[in-house]
C-alpha cells in the first residue's frame, strides 16, 4: 500500500521559515523522482520543486528560486522542502509528489499560511 505523508505546515509570519517533510512508502523511493507542488483554492496545482532519485538534480519554480531548497534522504524515504523568506503569496496547500516507473503518487497535502 502506497503512503505519502506530508508534515511541517503551519502558520508563519512573512519573512519566516518552515520545513516540510514527506515520508513515502509502498514504492521504490530511492528510484523515484520526488517533488513538491502547491495549490490555492480555485487554482491549478503548480510545481514548486523537484529532485531526481539520487538527489543530484533539482528544479524550482521561478517564484521560489533562492528561497526554497528541496532535499532528500533515501535512507529515510523522506523528501524535504526548506522554505525561507516566506511571502504572503506562498500560502497554499503543499503536496508531496513521487514518480517511479511512470506511476504518480500524491500525498494529502499540508497547509502553509503566511500571515502577520
Amino acid at each position: 500500500q502506497v503512503q505519502v505523508v506530508e508534515s511541517g505546515g503551519g502558520l508563519v509570519q512573512p519573512g519566516g521559515s518552515l520545513r516540510l517533510s514527506c515520508v513515502a512508502s509502498g514504492f521504490v523511493f530511492r528510484l523515484a523522482t520526488m517533488g513538491w507542488y502547491r495549490q490555492a483554492p480555485g487554482k491549478q496545482r503548480e510545481l514548486v520543486a523537484t529532485i531526481t532519485s539520487g538527489g543530484a538534480n533539482t528544479n524550482y519554480a521561478d517564484s521560489v528560486k533562492g528561497r526554497f531548497t528541496i532535499s532528500r534522504d533515501n535512507t529515510k524515504n523522506t523528501v524535504y522542502l526548506q522554505m525561507n523568506s516566506l511571502k504572503f503569496e506562498d500560502s497554499d496547500v503543499y503536496y508531496c509528489y513521487g514518480r517511479q516507473n511512470n506511476r504518480d503518487y500524491w500525498g494529502q497535502g499540508t497547509q502553509v499560511t503566511v500571515s502577520s
